[in-house]
């Protein structure tokens, strides 16, 4: 088991095998993770050759080290979400913006609703 490596990295890699429940990354020549289907993207998966093929080189977080059985949790996922936080930080928070939105009450859109559907 490698020393270089800790959850919370982000490191590039390569896709050796795909598999309907996710992708195998080489980290390097020795060591290789899982990217479960559930980690490639946002949303839902239904196939995930459309999203990761054999021989992408792709970016990947650490997720999870499991040193007895070598095994590592990778997400490409993660470092997607980490981009779009940071895209959006100036969009500030909902409470700030709520008057700006019009948000209302379950209870007064109720009415709203039935008086439209009449």
């Amino acid at each position: 088991m490698s020393n270089e490596f800790h959850v919370g990295d982000t490191v590039d890699g390569v896709v050796t095998g795909v598999q309907p429940y996710g992708a195998f990354i080489a980290l390097t020549d020795e060591i290789q993770g899982l990217v479960h289907i559930s980690e490639i993207t946002n949303g839902y998966v239904k196939d995930i050759h459309e999203h990761i093929k054999e021989g992408d080189k792709v970016k990947v977080k650490i997720l999870e080290i499991d040193q007895d059985n070598n095994k590592y949790a990778l997400s490409i996922r993660a470092l997607n979400e980490n981009e779009s936080i940071n895209k959006h930080t100036d969009e500030g928070n909902i409470s700030e913006k709520e008057g700006e939105h019009g948000f209302n009450t379950l209870k007064d859109k109720l009415k709203e609703w039935i008086k439209q559907s009449e």
